[in-house]
């Protein structure tokens, strides 16, 4: 691979190289036509180039620093049997640019992260400095508050962690619930029993389950009573139990929802809520939202998290980040 250098920039020229010594992963750190590396040209601006097992880094000190770092990490991963897609490369990049970050970003590339959560059917490791802040508040606090943009890994993260503590036995049941709320439309009379009904509201729950755990392990587990989805109006009543419990959506939750669903938490139990304050869909808008009332009176109490994100922490297509932004940014 050898493309035209890129323009000279302000500052002083600085190269570097590297080998890797396993020549048959360069393709997947190089990625398909070499996508990759043109990623990393693009986003810091560094020339590369890549012959054999050699790869030619061009620039400015910072920016050769920044790509060396995010190739040696992505080598490391692909290493350790983790898949390198777009995303990935995207997350690595911004996790370069925050080099003091405890068990992210550390001298010791072929060393497995320390903030990492083991499922049946993947490792899930921080893609952004506040997934990484984000697990650490899962593992550390009882009650914690995921409040972000669509795309920030909230809801997924959640799951994995839980799914986790389900197969160690940290805790007995998992408990997945999110208000049957519509976004902006009037689907009216929907056919089949209550589960059928329902749904379709929970299918991201599902999906992140399905991601974690086998299939068959899913259904059974389901079966068994060790994991229910159920959306919010079924757990008044109950006391939760040596429970992960996870609410999704919740700003679409009413105060008063909110207020019994917290207050449902019991001993050896984790609660995590999960929402956009800025994307309600109940009628009255955020005014109504009983996320955005719990975060004003719960924020600082022991034992309750509140982790944030941005659209700088979207992991989905860069463009989805760019969106959240013109909508939420200044100019919205």
């Amino acid at each position: 691979m050898s493309r035209k250098p890129l323009p000279a920039q302000a500052g002083e020229r600085s190269r570097a190289e590297l080998s890797f010594d396993k020549p048959q992963a360069l393709s997947q750190l190089f990625g398909q036509y070499d996508r990759n590396l043109v990623a990393l040209e693009n986003r810091l601006g560094v020339y590369i180039t890549a012959r054999g097992n050699r790869v030619g880094l061009e620039g400015t000190a910072e920016q050769v620093a920044l790509a060396r770092d995010v190739l040696n990490d992505l080598y490391a991963r692909i290493q350790r049997g983790e898949e390198v897609d777009a995303g990935l490369v995207d997350a690595s990049i911004a996790m370069a640019s925050e080099p003091t970050l405890e068990g992210i970003i550390s001298a010791e590339r072929n060393a497995a992260p320390r903030i990492m959560i083991r499922t049946r059917k993947k490792t899930i490791v921080p893609r952004t400095p506040a997934q990484a802040q984000y697990m650490k508040e899962l593992v550390s606090h009882d009650m914690v508050f995921a409040l972000g943009p669509a795309g920030t890994g909230k809801t997924y993260v959640a799951v994995a962690q839980a799914v986790a503590q389900l197969i160690t036995g940290s805790v007995q049941r998992l408990i997945l619930s999110r208000p049957a709320v519509e976004a902006g439309e009037r689907l009216g009379f929907l056919p089949g029993d209550m589960k059928e009904k329902v749904d379709p509201y929970l299918r991201p729950l599902y999906d992140a389950l399905y991601d974690c755990l086998p299939a068959e392990q899913v259904e059974r587990r389901i079966s068994s009573g060790e994991i229910e989805i159920a959306p919010i109006a079924f757990m008044r009543g109950r006391t939760l139990a040596d429970a992960f419990v996870i609410l999704d959506e919740a700003q679409n939750t009413t105060p008063a929802q909110m207020k019994m669903f917290l207050t449902r938490f019991g001993q050896n139990s984790r609660m995590v809520i999960c929402g956009d304050p800025n994307q309600v869909d109940l009628p009255g808008g955020v005014a109504a939202s009983g996320l955005a009332d719990a975060v004003r009176r719960l924020e600082g109490i022991e034992g309750i998290a509140m982790s944030r994100f941005t659209a700088a922490d979207v992991v989905r297509h860069p463009i989805v980040g760019r969106i959240v932004e013109a909508y939420e940014g200044p100019n919205a």
